[in-house]
């Protein structure tokens, strides 16, 4: 049985992880008959945002301690996220991965990936072990890899040229399906960067993690 990380950035779109893409991405994986462990950086959110008016709140809150809200209390410092323990690593997307992950909602092509994320997914990489990218999570990737590598956040031409200026080969793709990188063994899907409700975020999510377990 395959046994999968799955990093989480917080709960709530406009400030954490994507709550349907995080929820669809770990019914997935049980329904492929894998395993897996939530993580998260343990560190302040970027802001928190009121997802009733979309205003941003004077209050603080911690990314680790809101993604145990998704993960049930089942999630782990990603200090302790050891690529020699798991099969492959998921990303779920929602601005968080873009805010807290890493800061490419603010600065774009300049952006710098939080360190301890970058030496989790680094660790997989280097091992040669498949990394799935969901939604803006993708934006990584180039940070990653480096130079030449294929992935798609959809079909967005700005989030798209920040990512070719990255080095990326960014490939425009549609809602229910996904692009692969057999190379690098990485592979995204554009979910709610395209999506217009929760079945079209789910077509593609159920591909990726289909495939993202075939490369384990």
């Amino acid at each position: 049985m395959a046994k999968v990380a799955v990093v989480l950035s917080g709960c709530g779109v406009f400030d954490g992880a994507e709550i349907h893409e995080s929820v669809l991405t770990l019914l997935a994986l049980e329904e492929n008959g894998a395993q897996y462990q939530c993580f998260a950086p343990d560190i302040p959110q970027y802001h928190v945002v009121n997802h009733l008016t979309g205003d941003e709140m004077e209050e603080s809150r911690n990314v680790l301690v809101e993604s145990a809200r998704i993960a049930r209390g089942n999630v782990k410092p990603i200090t302790q996220l050891k690529a020699s323990d798991y099969d492959a690593l998921l990303f779920p997307g929602g601005f968080g991965a873009a805010k807290n992950l890493c800061d490419f909602a603010f600065k774009g092509k300049d952006c710098v990936i939080d360190a301890n994320v970058m030496a989790a997914a680094k660790d997989f990489a280097q091992n040669q072990k498949p990394i799935g990218f969901i939604c803006i999570a993708p934006a990584m990737i180039p940070r990653i890899y480096g130079e030449g590598a294929h992935l798609t956040i959809g079909n967005d031409a700005d989030t798209a040229n920040a990512i070719e200026a990255m080095g990326g080969q960014h490939i425009s793709c549609p809602v229910n399906e996904f692009v692969v990188d057999e190379e690098r063994k990485v592979v995204s899907t554009p979910a709610y960067m395209l999506a217009g409700n929760i079945s079209e975020a789910a077509s593609g999510i159920r591909k990726l993690v289909s495939k993202v377990l075939e490369m384990v």
